[in-house]
């Protein structure tokens, strides 16, 4: 059978998904791995590690199938970065986009007009997950290892030169370092040197549909010179597997995290909310806002049933969260558990439960959960909505789609019409996009086609429910912005 292979570099793993050349999806494999943290707010792994994992997973599913691919596309988690000698040895761990040691940095910059000149030329927030705010607490606290790095990469790139022995960067993974115009689409001098470090410091930016052929024997699985494609970040790949790559569809997903994104054809800036800007392809950006607080949240309200949950657990815990109506009789809760990115940007915020009566049991706090996280994507989507054409449809994807209650509760607090597009790894699928278009295999991306496909109409009658919830959401983390900024530094 011919395919493309799309392999999504993740945070917590590898997944590989074989596509053919009618698009669609038929095998996948996956391998997993760990990180450490060795101190508070550090997020650390091993790169390795997750190089070894990329090798298991593709030699899984070629196996799986049968016979190697024609071509191979790369997906990568964003923001990490890798110090390295000239061999591309790593010098350090990898710090990841969850680490939060750089946030002070990153409060820092928001607070200064070049901070937000820098945000408004890369389209890259200003927060602790930024390269741009890492390579600065590296150099302000660890000067031997920044004055004996060679370049400061990423996971793609690490894993790139592996395969090919060339330190090259796609302009999607670029355009999420802090440190790259958008607009000119070369390495931003004014950011260069707020980090302290030049052009050489870094990789060469190439675009998102670069193509080598692969000649080494590590991957001997897969056939001599099998073309490999540079590819492009995460969340953009998410939205074109999710084929929300067209103006008024946008794309939400959601794992332990979660993100809302929209195509453009040019940057969205919203300095107030900080909404990205990144990369896809020539032609398009892909504008958004990520959450911290996604099915993390809700894994942290199960285990406080289930110290381990299993997926009978998250059965009965939506069948309990069925038997309470929307809005939950008036109890809500900010989801801000692991501080919170867009639209607030605030890494000392804390989660709360407002509004608490006797009225109210397990089941209540179980559904303001989930509304919790729902409310959190709104108030992305509503910030996104600012300067982008009008938006009618929302592809999901991630855990979400497991549950239709989940699905439709989201539908309902948005008031937008919901489609499940893809049930699998949405942003390896977008890889998998890319890799046949870059080979000549298809001339566009595909198009939603929903009526084939399972969608959610919001209910009025709750979406008039939650409107009214999400005002007082709104009010509350304005007003209890300072309290939790206390509690923070009491804690710490």
């Amino acid at each position: 059978m011919e395919y493309v292979l799309g392999v999504d570099i993740g945070t917590g793993s590898v997944k590989a998904v074989a596509v053919n050349l009618q698009c669609n999806s038929f095998a996948d494999n996956q391998v997993y791995y760990s990180y450490s943290s060795p101190k508070p707010g550090y997020h650390e792994q091993d790169p390795e590690l997750i190089w070894q994992a990329l090798r298991d997973c593709i030699k899984g599913v070629v196996e799986k199938i049968g016979n190697p691919p024609l071509a191979v596309s790369l997906s990568s988690a964003m923001h990490s970065l890798i110090p390295v000698d000239e061999a591309c040895t790593p010098l350090a761990p990898m710090i990841t986009w969850a680490d939060s040691r750089s946030s002070g940095i990153a409060k820092r910059l928001r607070a200064t007009t070049a901070g937000m000149a820098i945000y408004k030329a890369t389209g890259t927030p200003l927060h602790a997950m930024s390269p741009l705010c890492k390579i600065i607490w590296i150099k302000e606290n660890d000067p031997e290892l920044f004055n004996s790095t060679y370049k400061f990469i990423s996971i793609k790139e690490h894993i790139w030169h592996n395969l090919f022995s060339e330190f090259e960067l796609d302009q999607s993974g670029a355009s999420c370092t802090g440190l790259f115009d958008i607009g000119r689409l070369n390495w931003l001098d004014d950011a260069l040197q707020l980090a302290g470090i030049t052009p050489g410091s870094l990789s060469k930016v190439v675009p998102t549909d670069h193509v080598k052929n692969y000649s080494g024997t590590e991957l001997n699985f897969l056939s001599q010179n099998t073309p490999f494609i540079i590819g492009a970040s995460d969340g953009c790949l998410a939205n074109l597997g999710s084929m929300a790559d067209k103006p008024g569809i946008a794309a939400i997903t959601i794992g332990t995290s979660g993100a809302v994104r929209v195509a453009s054809s040019k940057q969205l800036p919203n300095a107030q909310a900080m909404t990205f800007s990144y990369i896809l392809d020539k032609q398009t950006f892909i504008c958004g806002g990520p959450i911290n607080n996604g099915g993390i949240a809700l894994q942290w309200w199960l285990k406080s049933i289930s110290p381990n949950p299993t997926n009978l657990d998250y059965d009965h815990l939506f069948q309990q969260i069925a038997t309470i109506p929307a809005g939950s009789d008036g109890l809500l809760f900010l989801p801000y558990l692991t501080g919170e990115r867009a639209p607030i940007w605030d890494s000392e915020a804390c989660g709360n439960f407002f509004g608490v009566k006797l009225q109210h049991t397990h089941a209540h706090f179980s559904r303001a959960v989930l509304e919790g996280i729902c409310y959190a994507l709104k108030d992305v989507l509503d910030a996104v909505q600012e300067n982008s054409a009008p938006i009618t449809q929302i592809n999901v994807s991630g855990g979400i789609v497991k549950s239709d209650l989940w699905v439709q509760t989201l539908a309902d607090i948005t008031g937008k019409k919901l489609v499940i597009v893809q049930s699998g790894d949405a942003s390896a699928i977008g890889a998998a996009f890319m890799a046949l278009k870059s080979i000549g295999m298809i001339k566009e991306y595909p198009i939603t086609n929903s009526a084939g496909l399972r969608t959610f109409e919001p209910d009025a009658a709750n979406t008039a429910i939650h409107i009214k919830n999400f005002s007082i959401y709104r009010q509350l983390y304005s007003d209890l912005k300072e309290t939790m900024h206390r509690i923070y530094e009491s804690g710490n």
